[in-house]
């Protein structure tokens, strides 16, 4: 089954560092258990991985592990079109009702017990309960029964064309495949097991939160006969061992990498990026043409920000080249401002209704706005992750906007891990929830509303911060209805006034990140996650 391109996209302390350069930093001291050498890779992360639960949660950190971990039953290509990955062949009825799917041979867990059709079932079962496309599908699921040891059939009481798409998005939460009494963990619950289906085995007894994760290569992991490519194709591990090694402090981090103590950085600041370039043993790159859209992520829960004239304030007053400079520094070429929620460049790109992001920022009017809406100087709780650069940055500017309209900042400084966990509680703030949090979507996560987890609005079924609108989810309907791209980019152009209008959340601007490697390591691809199947150390 072939999916044309277009198609998919409808289913689809620097100053210091300057002077005195890096060579005057202590080296961190890093373990050096297990294989070492050629045989191990040492990757510095975003953020600690402070839970392993790529269902329960949607943090990139989480969802970048597992798919070391845990294999799927498709995988998006790197021209962003679903391919077989532990599925061997699929059918779909004349009707579009039922799908049956039949698992490849040599399918194993990482306790060597054979992937079978029941686990599917369940593993398929509890993603679709948090998943934006998996609730889609099982509201209008009939069954969905093993038929036997490899073959399972989805049955539904009306046509899902997007259903590999669902199977094979990378964007959290994946449909990752887990053992069947693993699966049947509560899907708000976090599961405390981690025997995957993946090319990589997840060493638990070392891992360290806070400080490290390990991974080793599980030998009875079948790649497919092809090329890998992004999430599909053939995972071939070409190194013994995967060592996350938790660097919070960027010098660190980049001293690190300078030294040869680590061998790969998923996102080196744009202040050290200088530094690095000029290193001859060191490789920097965009890590993904894509980028990523900022998120400044209101709780629609509580007051004030249950009221759409909060919300509607801190997009009026809010500036995305603030956001964006304090991130990425003064080079233009890493960043632009969007009126948007979805990703420039790309075919459905659309700034309806955008205009309240742009021209000058009206805090006179923010603060009108914020009084009509009964705000009376509270205090308003938002969570700063300190670990995570993009956070840190993000936060420090919104602490600055809201004294700015006249609210009373409660600032949460934090890590990233504890954000994860904290923004799932719908407490009020004073009792442990939150008012605001930031975050960042990739690109490609950006491109189209079917897998686009921070634009539905259905409530106790959204995602943090629970919006509710029947006219943006109306609009949603309509995209997945359109018959054409003429009819796509209309119900895309609503979808995303609405959303403006609503105050869904603010969109702080799109921007380029940087990944960087040594230069005896090969493999690593341009990529909204970092893969680490083909990727060699010499």
């Amino acid at each position: 089954m072939t999916i044309e391109r277009r198609s998919l996209f409808k289913v689809a302390g620097a100053s210091a560092l300057a002077a005195g350069g890096l060579a005057g930093l202590a080296a961190p001291a890093l373990a050096q258990a297990g294989g070492a050498g050629a045989r191990t890779l040492r990757f510095v992360p975003q953020a600690n991985l402070a839970n392993f639960d790529p269902i329960w949660g949607t943090q990139y950190v989480v969802r970048n592990a597992a798919m070391l971990v845990w294999d799927t039953l498709y995988g998006l290509d790197e021209k962003l079109v679903p391919q077989r990955q532990m599925v061997e062949q699929e059918e779909v009825s004349s009707d579009g009702l039922t799908w049956t799917f039949k698992l490849r041979e040599g399918l194993k867990f990482h306790d060597n017990a054979p992937v079978t059709a029941k686990d599917v079932v369940a593993s398929l079962a509890r993603w679709a309960v948090r998943d934006p496309m998996g609730q889609m599908i099982r509201a209008i699921q009939n069954e969905l029964v093993a038929v036997d040891d490899r073959t399972f059939r989805w049955a539904l009481k009306s046509p899902y064309p997007k259903m590999l798409l669902a199977l094979a998005k990378n964007n959290a939460p994946c449909s990752f495949i887990m053992p069947e009494r693993i699966a049947k963990t509560d899907p708000f619950t976090q599961i405390t097991e981690y025997v995957g289906s993946g090319p990589f085995r997840f060493v638990r007894e070392e891992w360290v939160p806070g400080a490290r994760a390990v991974f080793q290569k599980f030998d009875g992991y079948v790649p497919r006969a092809e090329p890998a490519s992004w999430m599909s194709g053939g995972k071939k591990v070409m190194v013994d061992r995967v060592e996350w090694v938790v660097m919070p402090d960027p010098a660190t981090a980049a001293a690190a990498l300078q030294n040869g103590e680590v061998d790969w950085w998923e996102n080196p600041i744009s202040d050290l990026v200088p530094l690095l370039k000029r290193n001859r043993n060191i490789n920097i790159d965009i890590a993904d043409p894509l980028g990523n859209v900022g998120s400044f992520r209101m709780n629609h829960l509580h007051a004030p920000f249950n009221d759409v004239r909060a919300r509607r304030a801190v997009l009026m007053a809010l500036s995305q080249e603030d956001y964006m400079r304090a991130l990425v520094g003064d080079n233009a070429d890493l960043w632009k401002p969007i009126p948007s929620f979805f990703t420039p460049g790309t075919p459905l790109y659309t700034e309806a209704g955008g205009d309240i992001l742009k021209g000058r920022r009206d805090y006179d009017g923010a603060k009108k706005l914020l009084a009509e809406a009964g705000y009376k100087g509270e205090p308003i709780t938002i969570l700063v992750a300190q670990d995570q650069p993009i956070t840190k940055a993000f936060g420090d500017v919104s602490a600055d906007l809201l004294k700015r309209i006249g609210m009373t900042v409660d600032f949460v400084a934090t890590d990233w891990g504890t954000v994860g966990s904290r923004r799932a509680m719908k407490n009020p703030p004073s009792q442990g929830g939150w008012h605001i949090f930031h975050t960042w979507h990739a690109g490609a996560d950006c491109i189209n509303p079917a897998a686009y987890t921070a634009l539905r609005t259905n409530g106790d079924g959204a995602w943090f911060g629970w919006p509710k609108s029947e006219a943006i989810e109306a609009a949603r309907d309509e995209w997945f209805a359109a018959p054409n791209l003429e009819a796509e980019k209309a119900a895309v152009a609503k979808m995303n006034k609405e959303a403006m209008d609503f105050g869904l959340y603010a969109p702080t601007g799109f921007f380029l990140s940087y990944q960087a490697w040594r230069k005896n390591v090969s493999g690593v691809v341009k990529a909204p996650i970092p893969f680490f199947w083909g990727v060699t150390k010499s």
